[in-house]
């Protein structure tokens, strides 16, 4: 896996705990694995502060622990955590979505309808980076239209916790997330708001099942004793 390139900016440090996020959801960095500083800032060519912050902040997250002498470790997780994510991004996204569908315009919907045939190509031609990028510009643009920056805040949080690089990888979920998003869109577009609830909670909680068989499979999550 090639390191993707990094320059100088404000989120610097926000985009490597993404990159190692990713890392540790696809098992390139397993339970119990060390992250050298030195080792990360040198493959990804810059200075080790960036690296320390995303590290300190992914031990804030419950991914790693800071052992004295020894640096940071990556932290096993559960089937349990996965499911517990998953019930709480349904619930918080589910509100989202119900108060968007009552403040939606047409503009937010015309937008949203494009997002969603961009995302049905991208997985359609197998583009796996574009297609999180599209879906998470879809969930964003919902979150933006519910007009509740602490809730969305909230949402955002909590989605990192959710490995969405390793969605398009899950056989059938392509196919199960473009139908979902469709029944969204109809919900949002007749203003409904329990509709539009109830479509994004089912959506955000059907990704739980699949996700655990797919990283328990390969040794990423481990399955609650």
């Amino acid at each position: 896996m090639s390191a993707p390139e990094f320059t100088p900016r404000p989120q610097l440090a926000e985009d490597v705990a993404r990159f190692v996020r990713r890392r540790i959801f696809n098992g390139t960095y397993p339970a119990g694995e060390y992250i050298r500083l030195d080792q990360l800032a040198a493959e990804l060519g810059i200075s080790v502060t960036p690296v320390r912050e995303a590290l300190f902040e992914l031990r804030g997250e419950g991914l790693l622990d800071q052992l004295p002498r020894r640096g940071f470790v990556v932290l096993p997780f559960t089937d349990r955590d996965i499911t517990d994510v998953s019930d709480l991004q349904a619930h918080v996204g589910g509100e989202l979505a119900a108060r968007a569908a009552v403040n939606i315009d047409d503009a937010a919907l015309a937008e949203l309808s494009v997002i969603h045939d961009q995302l049905a190509e991208a997985y359609a031609a197998d583009d796996g980076d574009r297609a999180v990028r599209l879906n998470h510009e879809f969930h964003r643009a919902i979150n933006v239209a519910a007009d509740s920056p602490k809730l969305a805040q909230l949402m955002s949080q909590i989605t990192r916790y959710a490995p969405e690089s390793v969605f398009p990888t899950i056989a059938g979920w392509p196919t199960r997330s473009v139908t979902d998003h469709a029944r969204i869109l109809t919900a949002l577009r007749a203003h409904d708001a329990d509709a539009a609830r109830a479509a994004m909670s089912d959506h955000l909680a059907a990704g739980a099942a699949p996700l655990i068989e797919h990283l328990v499979s390969r040794g990423v999550a481990q399955k609650a004793t």
